[in-house]
Order: C-alpha cells, then sequence, then structure tokens
C-alpha cells in the first residue's frame, strides 16, 4: 500500500506504531523501494515466528474438493471453499461471484439484513451522467480525504464505479428515475456534480433487498445467522501468516462452530458502537477490526473516525421517543444536497462562517461547525431546514425521514429537523491492496472493516457502498485463484484449541459478569466520546488512553476472578474484548498523528503538516504480556 506520493519519488514512506499491552507507542520510519499500494502489502510485513511442525496447509496433498450442493461437516466443523464474515453488500457481492467456483458460507451476527448496508440512506456514487466525469469524482473524493487517499485506488474505484451499478441494477435493484426516465442523480456535500444513484432515502435497504434475494437462490451459498465471529484461525508457514478459517458462535444454541475455508472475506463493517451515539447498528462493535488485529494482519489509519453530522436529535422532537434508539436514526446527507440549510436554535444560517461551500462541505467540516456552534452556543442541537422545497418533492425524495419524524410529531415540509452529529463511518480498517488482499495469505476484506487507500482522512458522502462493490469484485479473481492453488488437511480443524461457552459457572456469576460488562461498556462508550471526539487534544487523548488501560485491566481482572478464563467465549464479553482492541488502536492513532488532517482534529496541532501526510500503520504485536483483547484464543508460540 502506498500513501499519495507524488508519481517518481520512487521511494514509499511508512509511519508504523507498535503497540504493546501498556499501550505505550514505538514509532518508526520504514523505508520501501519501489513498492506500490496493491503488490506491497503482503510484503512489507515480515512476521518473524516459529514454523509450525504441524501446518495445516499441504500443498502436496489431495486438494479439497470443491462442493456445489452442501457443504462437508462433522457437526461442530464446516467445510467451505470461501467463508464469507458479515452479509452487507460487500459480503453478498463477493459470495455470488465466488459462489460460481465453490461453495461459500455466509456468515452474519444477526439477521442476513442487520448490516450498516441496511441503513445507508444517501446512495451510491458513480459517473453516470455526461457532463460528469471520472476526473472530477477522483478529484472530489481526493478534496475530501484531506489529499491523503491512494490516487490509484481512486481512480480504479471511480472508474469501475459505473459498471457495478448496472450489475445491480440487472440483478433487480430499483433506483430513482426522473422524469426523463434516466436515473435520478442526486448531489450531496463534497460532489461536484449530482452523481448519487438512490432509492428514495432507502437505497442500503433496497441494494440489501436485491443481493439477499439472489443469494437465497444461489444452492451454492449458506447463510449461517446468529453466528458471532469469535477469532481467525490462523497459522504460520515460515514467516507467513495463514488464513483457515473463523471460529464462531452461534448466539441461539450457545454452541461454538468452526468454519474451515481455502479462503476467508471479512466484511463485518465498522466499529461505531464503541461511541455511545452512532447511526450504526448494534452489530457494529469492530469485531471484524479486532479480529484481523490479533490475526497479525495491518490495521490504518484507525484515527479517522467519521462523525455524521445530521442524525436526528431525539430530545428537540415535540414527541420524545419512549425508549432510548439503539442507534441514532440517519438524517442523510442527500437533505443538505437537496437544498436543506443548517440554523442554530436562534435561526440564525451558520455554514458560510466556517466554509465557502456552506452546506456542502464536506463531512468533516460540517461536523466541527456544529459541535463549535453547541459549545459556544451551549446548545444540545442544531436545526436543519428543507421545509422550503416543494411539499411533494420533500416527501418523494425522503419518505423514510419524514415518516420518522412525524412519529415524533415534526413535520419536515413545514418544521426544520434538529440534529446533531453521531459516529458514522470507520475510515481505518484492515490495511488492503487493489484487490482486497491482506498480509495474511487466504484473508481478504472489504467494505468499512477495509482500509483501501479510498477514503482514508475522511470519506466522501456515498463512497463507502461503492468501495464496498468495487472491491467485492476485485477480491474474487484472487480469491479463486488461492483456493484452487491451496490445499486442505482435513486434520485442520484440530491444530487449534477451541472455545468453549461457560457451562462451568453459575447463573449468579454468568449474571454478574453481565452486569458488570455492560456498566464497562457504557463507561467506555463514554470516555470515548469525552475525550475522543469530533475535536481532540493530547491531554485528553493521553487521559482516554490511561483511563482505557485502567479499564480493561479492571474488567479483565474482575472476570478472571469470578472464573472466566481466557479460552471462554460469551457475546457479550468477545464484544467488550474487542471494542477494548478497535478504542485502544483509535487513541493510539490520534497521538502518534501530530496535525490536523480530515477526520482528525487536535487543538495542539491545529494544521495541516505536509511532513505528516502519510497514512498510520498498527503493525501485529507480540501476544506475549498482551490483554484479553489483543490476543487469539488459541494463540501459537512465538519465537
Amino acid at each position: 500500500m502506498t500513501t499519495c506520493i507524488p508519481a517518481g519519488t520512487g521511494k514509499l514512506h511508512f509511519r508504523a506504531r507498535d503497540f504493546n499491552a501498556q499501550g505505550c507507542r514505538k514509532a518508526s520510519w520504514v523505508t520501501f523501494s519501489e513498492l506500490s499500494w496493491s503488490l506491497g502489502v503482503s510484503k512489507f510485513l515480515q512476521i518473524q515466528r516459529c514454523n509450525s511442525s504441524q501446518n495445516p496447509i499441504n500443498e502436496s496433498s489431495k486438494p479439497f474438493r470443491t462442493i456445489t450442493s452442501s457443504s462437508l461437516s462433522d457437526g461442530s466443523t464446516k467445510y467451505f471453499d470461501f467463508t464469507v464474515i458479515g452479509s452487507g453488500v460487500a459480503g453478498l457481492r463477493y459470495a455470488l461471484e465466488v459462489a460460481k467456483y465453490g461453495s461459500v458460507a455466509v456468515i452474519t451476527k444477526a439477521e442476513p439484513h442487520e448490516s450498516n448496508t441496511n441503513y445507508a440512506q444517501g446512495g451510491v456514487s458513480a459517473v453516470l451522467c455526461p457532463s460528469d466525469s471520472v476526473e472530477s469524482h477522483v478529484q472530489d473524493t481526493i478534496v475530501a480525504g484531506a489529499y491523503l487517499c491512494d490516487e490509484e485506488t481512486v481512480r480504479v474505484v471511480c472508474t469501475e464505479g459505473p459498471e457495478r451499478i448496472r450489475e445491480l441494477i440487472a440483478m433487480g435493484a430499483s433506483f430513482d428515475h426522473g422524469e426523463d426516465g434516466n436515473l435520478h442523480l442526486a448531489r450531496e456535500g463534497g460532489h461536484s456534480h449530482h452523481r448519487i444513484v438512490h432509492a428514495a432515502d432507502m437505497t442500503g435497504r433496497e441494494i440489501e433487498r436485491a443481493l439477499l434475494e439472489a443469494v437465497l437462490k444461489d444452492p451454492n451459498i449458506f447463510m449461517f445467522q446468529h453466528h458471532f465471529a469469535i477469532d481467525l484461525l490462523t497459522s504460520q508457514d515460515g514467516s507467513e501468516t495463514l488464513c483457515l478459517g473463523v471460529d464462531t458462535l452461534n448466539t441461539k444454541t450457545l454452541e461454538v462452530i468452526r468454519f474451515i475455508s481455502k479462503v476467508t472475506l471479512l466484511a463485518s463493517g465498522g466499529a461505531g458502537q464503541i461511541y455511545p451515539t452512532t447511526t450504526n447498528p448494534p452489530v457494529a462493535t469492530g469485531d471484524g477490526i479486532a479480529m484481523a488485529h490479533r490475526a497479525q494482519a495491518v490495521v490504518s489509519n484507525m484515527e479517522f473516525v467519521q462523525f455524521h453530522p445530521t442524525a436526528l436529535a431525539d430530545e428537540g422532537l415535540p414527541v420524545k421517543p419512549s425508549k432510548p434508539r439503539e442507534n441514532a436514526f440517519l438524517i442523510t446527507e442527500a437533505v443538505r444536497g437537496d437544498g436543506g440549510i443548517l440554523y442554530n436554535l436562534d435561526m440564525e444560517r451558520f455554514m458560510p462562517l466556517y466554509d465557502e461551500r456552506a452546506e456542502l462541505a464536506p463531512r468533516d467540516v460540517v461536523a466541527r461547525s456544529i459541535d463549535d456552534q453547541l459549545k459556544k452556543r451551549n446548545e444540545k442541537y442544531v436545526l436543519l431546514d428543507i421545509s422550503h422545497k416543494p411539499r411533494n418533492k420533500i416527501l418523494s425524495h425522503f419518505p423514510n425521514i419524514a415518516a420518522e419524524c412525524l412519529r415524533g410529531g415534526l413535520d419536515i415540509t413545514r418544521q426544520p429537523i434538529p440534529v446533531v452529529p453521531a459516529a458514522h463511518y470507520m475510515c481505518g480498517g484492515v490495511r488492503a491492496g487493489l484487490h482486497g488482499e491482506t498480509n495474511v495469505q487466504g484473508l481478504y476484506v472489504a467494505g468499512e472493516v477495509a482500509c483501501t487507500g479510498l477514503h482514508e482522512a475522511n470519506r466522501l458522502a456515498s463512497n463507502s457502498l461503492l468501495e464496498a462493490l468495487v472491491f467485492a469484485r476485485r477480491a474474487v479473481q484472487p480469491s479463486i485463484d488461492h483456493m484452487k492453488s491451496s490445499s486442505l488437511d482435513f486434520s485442520a480443524s484440530t491444530w487449534w484449541s477451541r472455545p468453549v461457552v461457560p457451562m462451568s459457572l453459575e447463573r449468579n456469576v454468568i449474571n454478574k459478569i453481565l452486569t458488570i460488562t455492560r456498566e464497562v461498556r457504557k463507561e467506555l462508550q463514554s470516555i470515548m466520546w469525552n475525550y475522543v471526539g469530533i475535536v481532540r487534544s493530547t491531554t485528553r487523548l493521553e487521559a482516554a488512553e490511561q483511563k482505557i488501560h485502567d479499564l480493561e485491566a479492571k474488567w479483565e481482572d474482575y472476570l478472571f476472578r469470578l472464573g472466566w478464563e481466557p479460552t471462554m467465549v460469551g457475546l457479550e464479553a468477545c464484544e467488550m474484548r474487542n471494542f477494548f482492541c478497535c478504542a485502544k488502536m483509535v487513541v493510539s492513532s490520534a497521538l502518534a498523528r501530530h496535525e490536523s488532517r480530515g477526520l482528525h482534529y487536535t487543538i495542539d496541532f491545529p494544521h495541516v503538516e505536509e511532513s505528516e501526510r502519510l497514512p498510520t500503520i498498527i503493525f501485529p504485536c507480540s501476544s506475549v504480556k498482551s490483554t484479553w483483547s489483543s490476543r487469539q484464543l488459541h494463540s501459537q508460540p512465538i519465537c
């Protein structure tokens, strides 16, 4: 992977952050000659570990046969050619393609439709209008990404995007059309042209519907719902780390189910739930990023957390919800793109004071502007007004938002919408090449869990579904090649100790663990919101680092004193483990960036620094003396 370095520099530089159990940071510079984003991912990390004397990969053994009608299974272990973790747009689109070549397991934490994709309102950005151009889309993306984006990646995504949209339409996805019969293209903040393909304000739901229908009809795809992914199964082949599947917990039956496969795609979404106010569904607890980190995958740019500027502020509604929401209700970027204006509670328009693009500025700018207004005026929300537009157009473009607000006693065709920023999207994630490859052999990533070089310091509106579609397709051919070239020894499933459900613990002990875990979860979320939010400082980040360290140590000590063991698994305990892992990476990455760029704004380094125009790289760390959240349950010996 590369940074956005001008062509012809000859060398690419990576700033590496290495974390130990105490959260200390060691910064070093690593230089690689002639290393490209797409080719360098699996080369720049060399983890020196012992060779396994019983390596499950055996290239000379009889190839694992391709299953066309059912998976091989011995009950608690299942064998597939491909395992997909996540049922959003990236995972489903990939599954439909690789299913033409072998058996596919799609593992989803809850119901198949419960993903960030399903909550995406705005749409998918793509160049589909003659007056628009790929070059314009590229430039808009790079400007929004604060010039940290990898230009090659951006160009690939913007070029391939239109074809991915046409594929969705051919599969049955229905998007809005204008009076001329052509696709209706909306405009959102940061875009210079109308290029957002949408299905009213429920685009993600429509895409998810079309993909799920196709998946359920495919005889080679097997959906495993309510299976929580615990840890990736990895082995060492010399200096290479190999991924051979994943351990899961069936949260309905409380059985540990092991999936052995030649290829694994991680498409598990983001980590918005590490903040108390987020547009992400409850399943977005950073599981994929944390699992990949524990499996020795390189993670990048975790400091760049996008806060959507306009989530519905329930306390500003005439009729308050009867109970707190599990996730904030999103007011899509398209409302501002369609002419919505932001006001403070005195009905003073404020965005022109902060940016000449006003309401059409990128999300990071708008979110910081709202945050500034709220702090200066000691108010809890601002107002987004679209009521000056024709009623019929408002209701046709934003029917879902209109209905939700009406449930709260507010008519958006007559009244402004109370809004407040909320955690929305992780621009950082598992570092990937141009085909979704990671430094772990057999492990590919796509969607929000990945850091591909497209978004970097800030995501341009409606580029997320686009990225997921493009990288899901780009990961297909190398995945097929890897599947055909590798062989699995059926005894592979025995090389790792199995996680255990804590049946030996008494019910009152389990209840105590659940109670403390829920309290710790809220406390961690509070720390992240108060100390690692939209505007940061070194002092507050260091305080957050210490608070998180102490909280994690206190939680683990409490669990282990009650009889919990490191190999035990439970949904809430394992989610908490992933919360800590992701939160620590966000804080440490933020402390390591000594500038303000895109989504990372710190009052101690308020300006952009050219010397800092580099990705933050989190190298895998030793599991020796690490916390429970930072190591695999089945860790193998390290030299």
